[in-house]
């Protein structure tokens, strides 16, 4: 994802690379992150000097891990940059450890920074308050073999966004992957199953299902590209507003 950032800046008119950040010790360290990733140098080294690269930007595209956007969110509080976070995996902690840096500057955090999903999300919300706890909620994702986090992001931004259509909490209503003897469903619970193989790049169905019939939303990613141009304009949107939270919904104004 890093790769794919790059190259969405570097083919914006829009954007500017000033800085490609990496972890302290990484073997790109001080190289030309052009040609670093294959192509042809373009004047910008590769640093894992984090408080310098934050101070020279308007906006930081973050796809990391929890703890790495955690300190990074607090670098970009200082610079009033605005910091878009891709990460996914955060735990309810670690999301409440994010609130300060938000009333510093604009944070944009999204499980998936895709068009489509973000829409697939609404559509949830809108399906599960009409259909109501009289049909069970199931989302099953599949994702990569490298992925190392279950359920993904988006899996949990769907399920959040099906509680919400039912007026209540993820945490209350959620199942996590069921193995043995489970016994029956709970009603109106929302059940969660993970798939992992091969180089899949991201496909999520939320399935409503009731007695006699069933309805299936269905989103499929054939390039990670897509979640880099959808980071590119939550940091384009973000560059006028306020502190606070966003999500790409905000930036989509759905």
């Amino acid at each position: 994802m890093g790769q794919m950032l790059v190259r969405a800046v570097l083919d914006s008119d829009a954007c500017r690379l000033v800085a490609a950040l990496v972890r302290p010790g990484h073997p790109w360290v001080g190289m030309d992150v052009g040609a670093a990733m294959g192509g042809v140098p373009v004047g910008v080294p590769v640093t894992d000097d984090a408080v310098s690269a934050i101070a020279r930007a308007q906006a930081i595209l973050d796809f990391t891990a929890p703890e790495a956007s955690l300190a990074t969110a607090t670098l970009a509080a200082q610079a009033r940059a605005v910091h878009v976070i891709g990460t996914t995996g955060f735990t309810a902690e670690q999301l409440a450890r994010l609130r300060p840096a938000a009333r510093h500057a604009p944070i944009i955090r999204a499980g998936n920074m895709s068009l489509g999903v973000n829409l697939l999300a609404a559509l949830t919300r809108k399906v599960a308050a009409a259909l109501g706890t009289a049909w069970d909620i199931e989302i099953v994702e599949a994702h990569h073999r490298m992925k190392v986090d279950a359920p993904s992001g988006t899996a949990l931004m769907l399920g959040e966004a099906a509680a919400e259509g039912r007026g209540d909490s993820l945490a209350d209503l959620r199942t996590p992957a069921r193995d043995g003897m489970t016994g029956a469903r709970a009603a109106g619970s929302i059940g969660f199953a993970s798939v992992r193989g091969g180089d899949v790049v991201g496909e999520h169905d939320v399935i409503f299902a009731t007695e006699g019939e069933r309805v299936v939303l269905r989103h499929l990613a054939t390039d990670r590209a897509i979640f880099a141009r959808g980071a590119l304009r939550a940091a384009l949107w973000g560059q006028d507003k306020g502190p606070g939270e966003y999500d790409v919904a905000d930036v989509l104004g759905i």
